[in-house]
């Protein structure tokens, strides 16, 4: 209501300006005539100056009083006429006034009902921060945000691969206890699109593994959750997330998700903030990155923050072949501590933040020239879950875990 009434009393305020102002019919404190009365005036006292000065002949000094007298007749007889009007009509300025207070207040109006919220009532800090408490209260568990999906497609997959899926089925539901099988089957139940039956596998991993359950176990399930409902964060995916965190607090994936939680509960500040360190943190490779990078912007907005996005950098790389084939020419001493300190900051990278296929293929050709075999071994088996659903990704990993003697 405080905002209508400042509107309203600037907007009359304008148009009680302009509208005196026409109905006056004149700018200045005094009708134009006698204005031009003492112009003429100051001129004959010019010309009778001139004339003392010899700037200009008597016969020329009278042709111009002639000529300024007569000016001053008109704008006398002038002055008489129209009084303190001006002589400006009354009609056109009544007009230009009903017209001028149209356009300001109904033009304010109509450009306020299109980029505006009419009717949206006050709210202060406190109001939203309660309002924000209030839908977190009132979050949907998972069954019930899974329950307002529409039905899953059929999956598009070869019949070869949908039989070997219901063997690795049956062979859980044989083997609940089994950790592998529950891993692959979450995984591919996810490649499928069966979202639900991924949540729920990946579920049992968790519950399996109990404290032993890592931060990207519970981040998975929280993904897998979120995307069963259709990106609806219910408030078992903001536990699964906060469990991730409170194991991992840089896990990357749990963060993301975290300030897409505070989005839908209305709290852009603290997404906004979430969101910003994380991509600050981040390599450019990062999963996370262009979904934040598409979406910070209107969050910063929301929040009132004045926000210039960075530009993209260049992604961090791990020992390629031309570092393998430059560390040849190094002892070997040096050769492996240069070695061991690419593979060290690359593993920590994608266990923090994840990376590409090309990345993962890598790590493990690196640990085979380390002859780190447990490691590589280790790595390809981790990279089997994160790939399962991309076997064209995977192809690529399982050639250098070949050539790293820890696959067939």
């Amino acid at each position: 209501m405080l905002f209508w009434i400042i509107a309203a009393t600037l907007a009359t305020a304008v148009c009680g300006l302009i509208v005196l102002s026409l109905m006056r019919g004149h700018a200045g404190a005094e009708p134009p005539a006698a204005y031009d009365l003492r112009v003429y005036r100051d001129q004959l006292r010019e010309v009778d100056r001139d004339l003392t000065r010899g700037v200009i002949g008597e016969a020329e000094a009278e042709r111009i009083r002639t000529e300024v007298s007569r000016r001053i007749l008109a704008a006398d007889a002038q002055l008489d006429k129209s009084g303190e009007s001006g002589g400006q009509p009354r009609l056109p300025g009544t007009i230009l006034s009903g017209l001028a207070a149209l356009l300001l207040i109904g033009g304010s109006l109509a450009l306020y009902s299109r980029i505006g919220a009419p009717g949206y009532r006050d709210l202060p800090v406190e109001a939203r921060i309660a309002a924000s408490d209030e839908a977190r209260a009132n979050r949907l568990d998972q069954q019930r945000a899974e329950a307002r999906m529409p039905a899953a497609p059929p999956p598009d997959a070869s019949e070869d691969f949908l039989k070997l899926m219901d063997r690795l089925r049956e062979t859980v539901s044989d083997n609940p206890e089994d950790l592998r099988g529950l891993n692959l089957l979450a995984r591919n139940e996810a490649a499928l699109g069966n979202l639900v039956a991924a949540r729920k596998a990946q579920e049992r991993v968790v519950a399996v593994k109990g404290p032993a359950a890592t931060a990207r176990d519970h981040a998975f399930l929280a993904e897998l959750m979120i995307g069963a409902a259709g990106g609806y964060v219910s408030s078992d995916a903001e536990s699964a997330l906060r469990d991730a965190l409170e194991r991992q607090p840089s896990q990357g994936s749990a963060r993301y998700y975290l300030g897409l939680y505070l989005m839908q509960v209305d709290r852009p500040d603290a997404a906004f903030r979430i969101w910003r360190r994380l991509l600050e943190e981040s390599g450019p490779d990062a999963p996370w990155v262009e979904p934040i990078r598409a979406q910070i912007g209107a969050v910063a907005r929301r929040a009132g923050v004045t926000y210039d996005l960075p530009e993209r950098e260049s992604a961090p790389r791990g020992p390629d072949a031309a570092d393998l084939e430059a560390a040849g020419q190094m002892t070997a001493a040096e050769r492996r501590e240069m070695i061991t300190g690419m593979v060290s900051r690359l593993s920590d990278r994608l266990a923090r933040e994840g990376g590409s296929a090309a990345e993962w293929a890598r790590l493990i050709g690196a640990y085979g020239v380390l002859g780190e075999t447990d490691s590589a071994r280790a790595t390809w088996t981790e990279a089997q879950q994160v790939f399962a659903d991309r076997a064209q990704d995977l192809e690529l990993i399982r050639a250098a875990a070949r050539r790293a003697g820890v696959a067939e």
